[in-house]
């Protein structure tokens, strides 16, 4: 790991606002708390750093689970022909007392959920000739206990024609709502253009249950007369009623940021929005909403960031010679929500953002990620002494990062942005 620089970076404006706290440019006395401010190094084990590009990613574990995962369906796409032949062949060699009706009957059970109606049907249709073969090469076609086991086979490929057509419909709908959710995603949280108001961004967004597109983080980015004004939030709670909360935030942002001349009147707006969404939720959201954000304000062309944080993960700012700093909050401050609690004015922090400096914006997903062993994920530690080429670049290589450290284990919705000064 590099070492820490206490001295001020050379040219930062003081901190705006109070002018207390070490965010803006003159540090509080004593000594510097660990991991606030990195320089250029690397932890032991990394990688040497591609300048421009970042660390190249070592191979990870995902390749060969990939790889067992297509080898384990190449085989069930190919185990009802190989009951089928293990039927055949246990038939012609064993005592005719003996029957394969379970090899027979098992084949386009196993088709059904795997293979196409069609398939479901041909692979029925085969087992019925195997049996109906096997019996004419043993002489026993009209035997009752042959009779039967062409009766239950044939039973069971129409059970599986049924099964199959059953699954079918089951993945049409499945389809549908995975495209009513991205549409919904879209709507809600659209992917931000490359470049705004003179900064290249970047956005990700993971949400940890399966399947789901969209659950209670949010990010946007907004240009104003202002300047280039973004938020990032985690909403408290799962399901519908964090997305709604999430709506309410997004658009509220978006109209505050448009017409608000300050980053404390934008959080106030918010603050307000969310109180009046508050009234219309019922149970223990009502009393315990909340909703944990930064919102950061980059001016056209005077090289500083206004950061405004209300009880959540501090950004990152990261250097174009791999330093790295922890902007915290001069201040706690409550979650946006929590207004009835305690009433206390925002003031925003200043902070250089020097130009090929990118500032990068994250909900708790990433910071409390855990490995199997239990160790949080430390995205400071991670990013210290690396060289991006771009944004997306850097949040490519940190989603690549989390899932190795978790082992693709996830719990929690992750939301990232980041924007560089060209």
């Amino acid at each position: 790991m590099g070492q820490r620089r206490d001295a001020q970076r050379p040219g930062e404006p003081e901190a705006g606002g109070t002018g207390a706290g070490y965010s803006g440019g003159e540090r509080p006395s004593g000594p510097v708390p660990e991991g606030r401010e990195r320089a250029g190094g690397r932890l032991p084990g990394d990688p040497v750093p591609d300048p421009g590009l970042g660390n190249a990613a070592p191979p990870t574990s995902a390749e060969p689970v990939a790889r067992r995962i297509s080898s384990a369906r190449r085989f069930l796409r190919a185990l009802p022909a190989l009951l089928v032949a293990a039927g055949i062949v246990y038939d012609l060699l064993t005592p005719s007392q003996f029957t394969a009706a379970p090899f027979f009957t098992a084949a386009p059970l196993v088709a059904a959920p795997l293979f196409s109606l069609r398939g479901t049907v041909l692979t029925g249709l085969a087992a019925l000739a195997a049996v109906l073969s096997v019996h004419l090469e043993l002489g026993i076609v009209l035997r009752v206990d042959a009779i039967t086991e062409l009766v239950t086979v044939a039973t069971v490929t129409v059970l599986a024609v049924l099964i199959n057509i059953l699954v079918r419909r089951s993945d049409e709908r499945l389809a549908s709502a995975r495209e009513i959710a991205e549409a919904a995603q879209r709507a809600v949280l659209p992917r931000p253009e490359e470049r705004i108001g003179g900064l290249e961004v970047a956005a990700r967004y993971e949400a940890a249950q399966a399947d789901a597109f969209i659950g209670g983080d949010l990010y946007a980015v907004q240009d104003s007369p202002y300047g280039v004004r973004l938020v990032v939030g985690d909403v408290r709670g799962k399901g519908m009623g964090a997305v709604t909360a999430v709506a309410v935030v997004i658009g509220a942002f978006r109209e505050a940021a448009e017409h608000e001349s300050t980053l404390e009147a934008v959080a106030q707006r918010l603050e307000r929005a969310l109180a009046r969404e508050g009234t219309r939720r019922d149970g223990l959201d009502a009393f315990e909403g909340f909703t944990t954000a930064v919102l950061a304000e980059v001016a056209h062309g005077d090289g500083v960031v206004r950061l405004l944080n209300r009880g959540h993960p501090p950004p990152l700012l990261l250097h174009a010679d791999g330093t790295l700093r922890t902007l915290e909050a001069p201040e706690p401050a409550l979650p946006l929500g929590m207004g009835e609690l305690g009433t206390w004015p925002d003031r925003a922090t200043v902070v250089a953002f020097r130009a090929g400096a990118t500032l990068l914006l994250y909900t708790d997903g990433l910071s409390e990620a855990r490995d199997p062993q239990g160790r949080f994920y430390d995205p400071a530690e991670r990013l210290a002494g690396r060289a991006f080429r771009d944004p997306d670049a850097l949040l490519s290589a940190l989603i690549k990062d989390v899932h190795r450290h978790t082992g693709d284990g996830t719990t929690d919705d992750l939301a990232l942005l980041a924007v560089r000064r060209s």
